[in-house]
């Protein structure tokens, strides 16, 4: 069952839903027909996308959006399984904020902040922002993935704008980014698969503030959050794929040192 193609108002039907979240409808029909049991893996997500004929990470959104609501269980490196089928019709499913999502609106709006923080940054504030910077490569040689210098570091920039309201809004995207179950679920993904700020990306944007260059510290925000959905959409699943083959050739090393072999 192929999502229509013919034109923009076919993908994006009056109702408003998006993509997305019509992908997880149709999903949510299949279940309730009978086409997939409990413990059935769907079609992996490469799959979907061809069938479907969407992006990658709207398949991904869909399968969250179902897996926040106990549908279907996402093993990274194994694929979608069913969890429950649905019950009485009330049994529809919702959609939260979804953190491909949050990072869209991230890009385009602190995009946007960089370059008036460019203009009003003191060296005070500089020196602030390099401390976090440095703080980023310090917490990434922590066992556990941590996100607090990260968060500080682009409230920080929004502080650098003078600007109230956009101190508001960046502080409100880190709120949605752990109270929304779909951006909580994937960004705990990323954490177990130990996916790390990158301090490249940070000093880049740094180095443009530093600069005074409004331009270059727009395009160096942009392209920061342009990694982080990519690093939501891939990263996630080939780190989590590597670690499982380090375990397992961990675990057939210690086998052969323990029969001898």
């Amino acid at each position: 069952m192929p999502l229509p193609t013919s034109g923009t108002t076919d993908l994006f039907p009056a109702s408003g839903d998006r993509l997305y979240q019509r992908l997880a409808r149709i999903l949510f029909e299949q279940l309730s027909s009978g086409r997939y049991g409990i413990g059935d893996r769907l079609p992996a997500e490469r799959e979907l996308s061809v069938e479907y004929n969407v992006s990658r990470p709207a398949v991904r959104e869909a399968l969250i959006a179902l897996e926040v609501q106990g549908f279907i269980e996402v093993r990274i490196g194994s694929g979608a399984f069913v969890r429950r089928l649905p019950g009485d019709s009330e049994d529809r499913p919702d959609f939260a904020i979804t953190a491909f999502e949050l990072t869209e609106a991230r890009l385009v709006f602190e995009g946007e902040a960089a370059a008036l923080a460019a203009i009003h940054i003191t060296d005070e504030e500089l020196a602030e922002l390099q401390a976090l910077v440095d703080r980023i490569g310090e917490e990434n040689l922590l066992p556990d993935v941590t996100e607090d210098a990260d968060r500080d570091f682009h409230r920080a920039i929004a502080k650098a704008t003078r600007n109230a309201a956009i101190q508001m809004t960046i502080d409100e995207f880190w709120r949605v980014r752990t109270t929304s179950p779909e951006c909580a679920l994937l960004h705990d993904k990323a954490r177990r698969a130990n996916v790390r700020p990158v301090v490249a990306e940070h000093q880049a944007i740094l180095d443009s503030l530093r600069d005074h260059d409004p331009a270059a510290a727009r395009g160096a925000m942009r392209a920061h959050l342009s990694a982080v959905m990519d690093y939501l959409l891939f990263a996630t699943e080939e780190r989590a794929i590597e670690e499982a083959r380090r375990t397992v050739a961990s675990t057939r090393a210690r086998y052969r040192a323990t029969v001898g072999v």
